[in-house]
C-alpha cells in the first residue's frame, strides 16, 4: 500500500491542519541531506503562509507574540525543501536546507551532540548520490517558482553574483584544505551548491555530469 501524501505545497494545504487553541501548531525542522533533526517552534497559519511564499522558513514567537523568519538576524536561515503535515494533521514536518547552527548558542542543532546508545547501530551515512540528485531538484523548483527572498533565486537572476560565490567558495575550500580545518567538508557542500547553480543557470543539468562521471570511470 502506497503511503500518503501529506506534502504542504499551497496555502489550500494548510486548511486541513489542526492548529491549536492558540491558533498554533508544532514544527519540526529536519536538515534535508542528513535527516539531522535541528529544532522545533510553532507557527501559525500566516508564518506557514510566508514560509510557502518566500521559500524561507517563518514561525511564530510566544514569548514575544510575534512572526519571525529564521536567521532573519543571524544570517542562519531555513531554505524549505518540502513541508508534511503528520496522519494527525497537527505537527508538521519541515525538511530544509539550514545555512549555518540552528541553536541560538551557536550549536548545530538545538539537541546538541546525541550520544549513541549502547549496541546500537551507527546511523548510516545518507547515500551521496541520492542527497546530490534531491538537491538538484529542489533547485529546479527554485528556478521554475522563483520565490522572492530567496537566496537561489538571487543566484539564477545575477550571472555574476553566482560566478563570484562560485569563485569564492572554492578559494574557502582549498584554504581550509590548506589548513587541515574540520570545516572542510562544510566547505565541499557550499561549493558543490553552488556549483549546480552555476550549471542550472548556464542551462546545463545534473544528468550530464553525472553521464560524464559514468563515462570516466573505467
Amino acid at each position: 500500500m502506497a503511503a500518503a501524501d501529506r506534502t504542504i505545497r499551497t496555502p489550500a494545504d494548510l486548511d486541513g491542519l489542526r492548529f491549536n487553541a492558540a491558533s498554533l501548531i508544532p514544527v519540526v525542522a529536519q536538515e534535508a541531506g542528513s535527516g539531522e533533526v535541528l529544532m522545533v517552534a510553532w507557527a501559525s497559519r500566516e508564518a506557514l503562509e510566508l514560509t510557502l511564499e518566500s521559500g524561507f522558513m517563518h514561525y511564530w514567537s510566544r514569548s514575544r507574540r510575534t512572526l519571525w523568519k529564521k536567521g532573519e538576524t543571524s544570517g542562519n536561515l531555513q531554505e524549505v525543501v518540502s513541508l508534511h503535515g503528520d496522519c494527525d494533521a497537527d505537527t508538521i514536518l519541515a525538511r530544509v536546507r539550514m545555512t549555518g547552527p540552528a541553536c541560538h548558542t551557536g550549536d548545530p542543532t538545538c539537541f546538541g551532540t546525541l550520544s549513541q546508545a549502547e549496541g546500537e547501530e551507527p546511523a548510516a551515512a545518507p547515500a551521496v548520490g541520492g542527497v546530490l540528485e534531491e538537491l538538484w531538484k529542489v533547485l529546479e523548483s527554485r528556478d521554475r517558482e522563483r520565490p522572492e527572498g530567496s537566496y537561489t533565486t538571487r543566484l539564477l537572476t545575477d550571472e555574476n553574483l553566482r560566478l563570484k560565490k562560485l569563485g569564492e567558495e572554492t578559494v574557502e575550500l582549498v584554504t581550509a584544505l590548506i589548513r587541515g580545518e574540520e570545516r572542510a567538508s562544510e566547505e565541499a557542500a557550499d561549493l558543490i551548491y553552488h556549483l549546480m547553480v552555476a550549471l542550472l543557470g548556464a542551462g546545463r543539468s545534473w544528468a550530464e555530469v553525472a553521464d560524464e562521471l559514468d563515462k570516466r570511470r573505467g
